[in-house]
């Protein structure tokens, strides 16, 4: 039972209690941007629109949509959804280099739900959803079925309401081969209350924000509770974009940044529609000393935050005060590093991880993760969720758990074998992580040979194995406030809390890139070939052979012309006809 408590425990900070009641009013929308200036001159850029709204969807049938996207009101009316979240990425987050993500995704496309209790048929249910969300985000959802769709038991708990959560109405799903385009960002857009026409959005140009080293778009719907004593039940809706611009791709070659340099746009006004409309720019020393971020214009305010363990601050544009555009119509903020040489700093995050896989030839290997937990004396535990597809058979009698050199057993452990086209493995583990460590986590397979036909057009390329997720409630050294979520909206849904001794933290590793056993492609072909021009010669003749009909024709004697042109001929000394 303790070992079900922890992850329990553990996974609650995620922002089951966070959610408190928005202003009086049946919808309220509020976006955000926070611009945080990354190492090496990268500089990373995080939207989110919130719409709340006051409505029971699941019980009631609702005609009227103001802010609330119509498709996804009646999605979660229709189909019993409880929580919903879905993320598009491109690209990886590169934790020791950048430090820890706001919002972390895996590569390509994941999709996760909660249903209602009153749903039956979770896995109809389950289908039905990832084909609708495959036709509004033109994503390949559609190709979410049973082999890599799993049930957790622990990794994934509710963020909102949690009264009565069974992991039965869970499904969750990840698509890394999932290409992330254009056509994904469009549809994202136009659930925006103001589109792309006003506040944020329009610094939402699909030719800068895909012209970027990571690019990370998701939405998030839960229920939260309207007042203190959540007598009433209100919708959210969270749309966040992470994107992480650098000097490389960007073409620009020096560390200064501003919105149009970024987005090749300025901000003029905020959505008419938005209750709030700030942005956000770190501005925290990276050193004790002194401040090495300049910032202009000079913001309306400064805001000051425990975000993950560590004491920051913001300058905040509120794009709703009279005074900002007072004295220019548009804003452009612009930052620059006054002293470069030292601003690549960056402290090493308490919690990240690695994954690899090793082995050589195509009949075994063994997947890889370290775990790395660099708190100099505090020590906590980690949940590890793998899922593997059913063609990597996992050797489960082959699981090893090293820290420091001795064997590490888990606390809680569940795991769900595959079957061979049907369903992944499933693994799940809380793993105490020791203070100032490096957990080894091991697990050999064995490739399986698949069939001619389910090979994909690119075989050689190899096959995609999802991230692993890991989700743990890290120790933070300054204590942190119990902010109210109206308040500052954007960095307690960003970066959750339970108490002020720890934070929440979701984070994934590298997709692997397995190679199978492929047969020579070009043999099938050329037998292929063969063998209809052979069929094609041997019974095209065999059926002329079998249906034509020969006649003998006498040659005719011709006539009275004949007769005539051959003494002509005869004359002339021509032959006859």
């Amino acid at each position: 039972m303790l070992a079900l408590a922890v992850p329990l425990l553990l996974l609650a900070a995620a922002g089951r209690g966070r959610a408190a009641a928005a202003g009086p009013g049946r919808d309220a929308l509020r976006e955000e941007l926070l611009l945080s200036p990354l190492p090496a001159g990268d500089v990373a850029a995080t939207f989110q629109f919130r719409t709340r709204w006051d409505a029971d969807l699941p019980r009631g049938a609702v005609s009227h949509y103001r802010l609330f996207p119509k498709a996804l009101g009646r999605l979660v009316a229709a189909l019993g959804v409880r929580e919903l979240h879905l993320a598009l990425t491109q690209g990886f987050w590169r934790t020791q280099a950048w430090g820890q993500p706001p919002l972390q995704a895996p590569a390509g496309a994941e999709l996760w739900v909660w249903f209602q209790p009153s749903v039956t048929d979770v896995d109809k249910a389950w289908k039905e959803l990832s084909n609708i969300l495959s036709g509004i985000f033109c994503a390949s959802l559609n190709f979410i079925d049973a082999t890599n769709t799993v049930t957790p038991t622990a990794s994934f708990k509710p963020l909102g309401l949690a009264n009565g959560t069974d992991h039965h109405l869970l499904r969750y799903a990840v698509l890394p081969r999932e290409v992330v385009c254009t056509e994904n960002l469009t549809p994202w857009k136009k659930l925006l209350p103001c589109g792309s026409k006003a506040g944020l959005a329009v610094l939402l140009k699909a030719e800068r924000l895909f012209h970027s080293s990571y690019h990370s778009q998701a939405v998030h719907i839960r229920p939260i509770c309207r007042d203190a004593s959540c007598l009433a039940v209100s919708w959210e809706l969270r749309q966040t974009l992470t994107v992480v611009f650098d000097t490389f791709s960007s073409g620009q070659g020096k560390k200064d940044w501003s919105l149009f340099k970024m987005f090749s746009r300025t901000l003029t006004d905020a959505c008419p529609l938005a209750s709030q409309s700030k942005v956000y720019v770190d501005i925290s020393p990276k050193n004790k000393e002194k401040e090495l971020l300049e910032v202009t214009p000079l913001p309306t305010s400064v805001y000051e935050a425990i975000v993950q363990g560590d004491k920051r601050s913001y300058a905040v544009y509120d794009l709703l005060s009279p005074s900002l555009f007072n004295t220019s119509r548009s804003l452009n903020v612009q930052f620059k590093w006054k002293r470069p040489e030292d601003s690549s700093e960056m402290p090493i995050p308490v919690l990240h991880a690695q994954r690899y896989v090793s082995g050589y030839g195509l009949q075994t290997g063994e997947i890889s993760t370290l775990i790395y937990n660099t708190h100099p004396y505090r020590a906590f535990p980690v949940i590890l969720l793998e899922t593997v597809p059913w063609y990597l058979r996992l050797y489960v009698h082959t699981l090893t758990i090293i820290t420091k050199g001795k064997e590490n057993k888990p606390s809680y452990i569940h795991y769900q074998p595959a079957q061979d086209r049907r369903q992944p493995h499933l693994l799940e583990m809380l793993i105490q992580l020791p203070a100032n460590s490096v957990t080894k986590i091991s697990i050999q397979f064995e490739r399986a040979l698949l069939k001619w036909t389910e090979y994909p057009p690119d075989p050689n390329h190899g096959f995609y194995v999802g991230s692993s997720v890991l989700s743990a409630l890290v120790p933070s050294i300054i204590a942190m406030k119990d902010m109210d979520v109206e308040e500052s909206p954007l960095f307690t849904s960003l970066f959750p809390s339970s108490d002020g001794s720890s934070y929440f933290v979701r984070l994934y590793t590298e997709p692997l890139l397995v190679n199978l056993p492929t047969p020579d492609f070009s043999m099938p072909y050329n037998v292929i070939c063969l063998t209809c021009t052979v069929v094609a010669v041997c019974y095209g003749s065999f059926y002329n052979l079998l249906t034509r009909t020969f006649h003998v024709e006498e040659p005719s004697r011709g006539g009275l012309a004949k007769w005539l042109a051959n003494i002509i001929r005869k004359f002339r000394g021509v032959p006859p006809l």
